[in-house]
């Protein structure tokens, strides 16, 4: 291949005619299913048995996956089950040949609902197999139980189910059922809200929202008000006639928005009654509120979370199950918007109520996430964690020894201000121990019996290492350590963390750099901006990457592989992202189109001055979903700094966005009638599509029932009447989770390196998908 070097400021452009298959093969080794292939004994993602003092996983080894069964208490370790047999009594049963190295599934049920460990069923593609784990015996099966469609009580006797939007009960191993409400209806269901396209499509069932008193006596189920909400479609055009799908979808500005009610039942009397509080709007399209309810310990009371539209303030709230009447408990409020005391994403609960009536709450009242207490009534006791850092999760309290155990972030001066550590401390607020003295990212499980706590802990370029540890931070075992050995062998290097100042000059920000495994100090290199711009997500990855976590937000950018075709890509936490304080985090409120741009353009600035190598002639950027708004927002705000722009699944206004979205970010709607605007318009991009100048490639797919692929066409819209020039690709029949399709992949990859390395790519080159 013939180079041409032009001297460049004392560094060397590399001009080359094209990049070859072996370019773009080399690149493919890195993306992340390539890349952990070679990556061995890296996860530990447990699965509880029903006794919750065992957990099972999955795990690489260099002899294939293997199950694996660990005792905590002991620290025992064993295989689950012998993979050679399996397969060749599987293979018997779905004739066919199995490589035991790579059994067909990633999980399986015990028999008889988990109960009985003699027994499994598995499920190889539509069909169901129970395999006999004593003789190592398989017989084909019904397919695989279902188990998130019903919720079991306490007592293993009753299963609660929702069945034609109503509420049913059966016992264990019954044939009969109970049905205990009979007004349910499309639109103003029990338990669980309309499914989306992709839950009809790909035929998964909801887990209804049901929340067992501990007596297993009466429940709590929710109930969502549809029947008035606007709703939205998709279509199907692959198939000869094609397949309509419809759902509700509130937007910013309506009147009516997805509601939840909450209900009570009583077991035994089977009356069931409406909880007397306001309902409340829903804070994820994927959740109704299970997450946000709980029985205090003897049954007596049913506390939950209750907030309003924006949302501004949250309000604890406690009902009697006997009447449903309502008591406040206690409230917090935020200019902007408030927490909630939740995980925004998995919707566990970051509070508690204790034995003694006791409430533990997490509230940001000193502009950091805290835990406080409160008694019964919900007078105030005391704060029980302080400082200038962040509560991250409640993961438990050992009430006899008056303890509470929980990860935070940016306590220890040490390390990077956002890894996560393990912590306890006295319901006093005196105490405070680090139980995790590693210098790393923690991702800690409680183990569900107590006492116990599952620790991964890596850092981008330490590889993992999962321990249980015991209530005081002392290693017990050592589960697995990640053998990175044949990794490393294929060239991979990990990122580099790196920090810089904020817009304002002062604030420190943190980020991750990515070169090519063969980068030339000697060369000058265009730069790639991987965005996200938060709230919910910090983009620069803290644990070790590749990662199988499917949460790790890098695996919708696979910065590797790109770096790997002759790019620098950093990954930036600006203002706005989530870990910080509340002041930082809330710093782009109510004016979602900042998307912490300006904060990236300071840090790659700052990082040029470092490294001579990057090319600020030469700046692109790309993202997904809100990585896709911000990058388009970039090019059309930020022309002179960025060149280059590919944007997939953007959500490019987010007044087409599910309500529950935009009214925390940016705010509640308020149009101004005498102007014909709103306070969203000047966020929204195509408000701005006159502005465009550079390359812009836009990428939506048509079954995307998340961002709707609306946000992408009224932009489209906005640029042809603009008379812009841009590029356009629809993906049939692809989801919200297009970042992985290899064809996406391809022509990002094609996109960057025509436009702005400057070189040719090879023609359709066919990027193999990951394994099944």
């Amino acid at each position: 291949m013939t180079r041409i070097l032009l001297a460049v400021g004392g560094l060397l452009l590399a001009a080359r005619p094209a990049l070859g298959q072996t370019d773009y093969r080399r690149a493919e080794q890195f993306l992340t299913w390539n890349a952990l292939r070679h990556t061995y004994h890296d996860q530990v993602a447990p699965a509880w048995y029903p006794d919750s003092t065992r957990f099972w996983y999955r795990v690489n080894t260099r002899r294939g996956f293997a199950f694996v069964t660990v005792n905590p208490a002991t620290g025992g370790k064993a295989v689950l089950f012998d993979n050679a047999r399996l397969a060749a009594a599987l293979s018997v049963a779905a004739d066919t040949a199995l490589d035991p190295r790579k059994l067909p599934f990633q999980s399986f049920a015990f028999d008889r609902d988990g109960r009985d460990e003699r027994a499994i069923r598995v499920r190889i593609g539509k069909r169901g197999f129970r395999c006999e784990l004593g003789g190592y015996r398989c017989a084909a099966a019904d397919t695989l139980p279902n188990l998130t469609r019903y919720v079991r009580s306490p007592d293993d006797r009753w299963d609660a189910f929702v069945s034609g939007s109503n509420l049913w009960l059966r016992l264990v191993g019954g044939a009969d059922s109970i049905k205990l409400t009979t007004d349910g209806a499309e639109g103003y269901g029990y338990g669980q809200g309309a499914p989306r396209a992709g839950q009809v499509r790909l035929k998964i069932p909801s887990r209804p929202e049901v929340v067992w008193s501990p007596d297993s006596k009466r429940l709590a189920v929710s109930r969502v008000d549809e029947r008035k909400v606007g709703t939205v479609d998709l279509i199907s055009m692959t198939s000869t006639r094609p397949v309509h799908y419809r759902f509700p979808y509130g937007l910013p500005g309506d009147s009516i928005v997805e509601m939840t009610e909450w209900y009570l039942a009583d077991v035994g009397t089977k009356e069931v009654r409406r909880i007397d509080a306001p309902p409340q709007p829903l804070m994820s399209m994927y959740s109704f509120g299970g997450g946000k309810l709980q029985w205090s310990p003897s049954g007596d009371r049913v506390l939950f979370t209750h907030v309003n539209r924006g949302p501004k303030k949250v309000r604890l709230l406690a009902a009697n199950p006997a009447t449903g009447a309502v008591t406040e408990l206690l409230a917090d409020s935020s200019a902007t918007y408030v927490i909630g005391s939740i995980d925004l994403f998995s919707f566990a609960t970051n509070w508690k109520i204790l034995k003694n009536g006791d409430l533990l709450w997490l509230a940001e009242r000193d502009g950091f996430a805290h835990l406080y207490r409160h008694g019964a009534d919900g007078a105030f006791k005391n704060q029980v964690t302080v400082g200038p850092w962040i509560v991250a999760s409640l993961l438990g309290i050992d009430e006899t020894l008056g303890r509470v155990y929980f990860t935070a972030k940016g306590r220890e001066a040490d390390r990077h201000p956002d890894y996560l550590a393990l912590y306890s401390v006295n319901l006093d607020g005196t105490g405070l121990t680090l139980l995790s003295p590693e210098k790393a990212n923690h991702q800690v499980a409680a183990v569900p019996s107590g006492k116990f706590f599952l620790d991964t802990y890596s850092t981008i370029s330490e590889a993992p290492v999962s321990v249980i540890r015991g209530a005081d931070g002392r290693v017990l075992s050592e589960v697995e350590r990640a053998d990175i050995t044949d990794l490393l062998a294929t060239g991979w290097r990990p990122g580099q963390v790196f920090t810089a100042k904020a817009r304002d000059g002062i604030t420190d920000i943190w980020g991750v750099i990515w070169k090519p495994s063969r980068f030339d100090s000697t060369q000058k290199y265009p730069v790639l901006d991987h965005i996200y711009p938060g709230p919910l997500i910090s983009p620069a990855v803290k644990s070790f990457y590749p990662s199988r976590d499917p949460f790790t937000y890098p695996l919708s950018g696979q910065v590797q592989a790109v770096a790997e075709l002759g790019f620098v890509v950093v990954s930036i936490d600006a203002l706005g992202n989530t870990g910080r304080a509340k002041a930082l985090y809330t710093a782009g409120w109510g004016n979602m189109g900042d998307n912490g741009i300006p904060d990236h353009l300071a840090a790659i600035k700052q990082l040029a001055v470092r490294m001579p190598q990057l090319d600020l002639d030469r700046v692109g950027i790309y993202g997904h979903s809100g990585g896709g708004f911000a990058s388009t927002d970039a090019l059309l705000r930020y022309p002179d700094f960025y060149k280059v722009a590919v944007s997939t699944a953007g959500n490019h206004d987010n007044r087409t966005y599910y309500s529950g979205w935009g009214e925390r970010f940016q705010g509640l709607l308020v149009r101004d009638t005498i102007r014909k605007t709103d306070n969203f318009e000047a966020a929204a991009n195509k408000t701005h599509a006159a502005a465009l100048k550079g390359k812009l490639f836009l990428m939506h797919g048509d079954l995307d029932d998340n961002v709707h692929p609306a946000h992408t066409i009224a932009l489209v819209d906005a640029l042809i009447k603009a008379n812009k020039s841009f590029d356009l690709l629809i993906v049939p029949d692809a989801d919200h989770n297009m970042t992985q399709h290899p064809y996406v992949i391809r022509r990002t990859w094609d996109y960057f390196v025509r436009h702005l390395l400057g070189q040719e790519p090879p023609a359709d080159y066919l990027i193999a998908p990951p394994a099944p």
